[in-house]
């Protein structure tokens, strides 16, 4: 996802070669930074990772709350058209799942 767009890897930087001028860099210094440039890229990296996974998980919980929605939904429905046939659910408490359901799929905290 990220990698079309970065150039440079911590190993491209640990191997970059520089040539050597009369009024150059100090080379220690120079290694010095680039040190501290491949530890930011590597942390870069590890933490765009971790948050696709985060991402992924997410996408794939929310999708499974939706379907779950559906379910309950299409529940209350066969419920509202067959009134007269009561089971252990009501139509009462369907909602009340389905609220429940709802405040976990959009974020929003319970009351």
């Amino acid at each position: 996802m990220y990698n079309d767009r970065i150039y440079l890897t911590p190993q491209d930087i640990l191997e970059k070669e520089f040539k050597i001028d009369a009024r150059g860099y100090r080379p220690q210094e120079v290694d010095k930074f680039l040190d501290m440039v491949i530890r930011d890229y590597t942390e870069y990296i590890s933490t765009i990772k971790k948050l696709e996974k985060n991402i992924k998980d997410l996408t794939e919980d929310n999708s499974k709350l939706k379907q779950e929605i559906r379910s309950l939904n299409e529940e209350l429905e066969f419920k509202k058209t067959n009134e007269s046939n009561t089971h252990n659910l009501t139509n009462v408490d369907l909602l009340k799942r389905i609220s429940q359901l709802e405040k976990v799929v959009y974020g929003k905290e319970e009351e």
